[in-house]
């Protein structure tokens, strides 16, 4: 997770460089190579640790950007709502991969169970195939060659400085590395927190609900998201108050039935937090720079994201209790939330031009060849179908 996160912004990158179906085929590909290469080296934990967790990480990460970045393309009034179902099959997925898994092990093998996902994986390159970006339409009076282009240029065009110069937008990729600090505490350790509190007890039944709800959430919190006047920020800050709240209490809870109530609590709240984070992204960069607005933001988010689970195993060694790890994992929401306060006093600032590309690429910026740093502004000729070269 922390490898698919910190190449976020590569994703970024290589859609606007490559263009989104390109970026997410390379991904699949990459993912479903990576597992299938993992299941002959199931005995050697060192080489698993490249195969699995960084190469799986990097072919994940260049399939998800694409994957939101794809629906501002289409989707403008109801960006929330497709969020919301398109995010929800990794939800419905969870309930019963986990199930599946074991099974594929214990019949299997663990080499089998890597081929079984490779094969699920191999799926993802096959629907990036059908990644279509709108066309564009700019305005030229002299299109300057990509050979004449100076390499600057190129570095400016792919690299989008810009939507950091947008203050909305800063304090909230800002914020949510706070946010995620502990975000991912629960969902690692909720598993062993049970067995060492609990006896008879389903283990996985918690975290399935959590996956099962955050389905939910992701298809309730993306439709609202859609109405108007509504306030995205504040859903989000919300889910992050009720997350946090939650995370704190569940040390606390002695009962098993109570303890399922509060996962199903937190995964509706998980699919809000979800849910969002396109929408987002898409109201402050437009659909133009959305793959790299969500990019960067994942890619600060990756650190501590990843740092979180481990330290709060490290807390629970010191002591033998998950107490302190999960009450300091349920703090982490609460402050990030509260900074994205901060946002409501920022400026919108700069803002890129909110229209598509042709192939998944930025906006063509036509300049004078004589002049390069100065883009052409005189020309009223409209060009539909840009050359190929172009």
């Amino acid at each position: 997770m922390g490898t698919t996160f910190l190449l976020s912004p590569l994703s970024g990158v290589l859609t606007d460089l490559m263009g989104l179906r390109m970026t997410a085929v390379l991904g699949g590909s990459i993912a479903a190579s990576s597992l299938l290469i993992s299941s002959f080296v199931t005995y050697h934990v060192d080489v698993l640790c490249f195969t699995y967790g960084i190469m799986y990480g990097l072919g994940a990460s260049l399939a998800y950007t694409p994957s939101l970045a794809i629906l501002g393309h289409y989707f403008k009034r109801h960006l929330g709502l497709v969020n919301g179902i398109v995010t929800i099959g990794s939800s419905v997925f969870t309930v019963f991969m986990a199930p599946l898994m074991e099974f594929f092990i214990k019949n299997y093998g663990l080499d089998g169970m890597f081929r079984m996902l490779a094969l699920f994986t191999f799926g993802i390159a096959l629907c990036g195939l059908l990644f279509k970006p709108t066309p564009l339409t700019v305005t030229v009076t002299e299109a300057p060659s990509r050979q004449n282009e100076s390499f600057k240029s190129l570095l400016k065009r792919i690299i989008n400085i810009q939507i950091w110069k947008n203050s909305k937008y800063r304090m909230w990729a800002l914020s949510m590395p706070v946010a995620v600090f502990g975000y991912f505490v629960p969902y690692v350790h909720i598993k062993t927190y049970i067995e060492y509190k609990f006896t008879n007890v389903n283990n996985n039944l918690p975290l399935q609900c959590i996956a099962a709800t955050s389905g939910v959430g992701r298809l309730l919190f993306g439709f609202i998201s859609d109405r108007k006047g509504v306030d995205r920020i504040l859903l989000q800050q919300i889910s992050f108050y009720v997350i946090g709240t939650l995370t704190i209490i569940l040390p606390f809870v002695n009962k098993f039935p109570l303890l399922v109530a509060i996962s199903l609590g937190m995964g509706i709240f998980d699919g809000a937090f979800i849910a969002l984070i396109g929408p987002i992204a898409f109201e402050f960069c437009g659909s133009a720079y959305a793959a790299q607005a969500i990019g960067c933001m994942l890619g600060l988010a990756a650190t501590p994201l990843s740092l979180g689970p481990p330290l709060a195993g490290y807390i629970y060694s010191l002591n033998n209790s998950y107490t302190l790890p999960f009450v300091l994992a349920g703090i982490s929401p609460l402050v990030g939330a509260t900074l994205m306060f901060s946002i409501r006093f920022q400026k919108q600032g700069y803002r890129e031009p909110t229209e598509p590309t042709a192939n998944g690429h930025l906006p063509l910026v036509i300049t004078d060849p004589n002049n390069p740093s100065e883009p052409l502004r005189s020309s009223k000729e409209k060009i539909h179908n840009p050359l190929p070269s172009l």
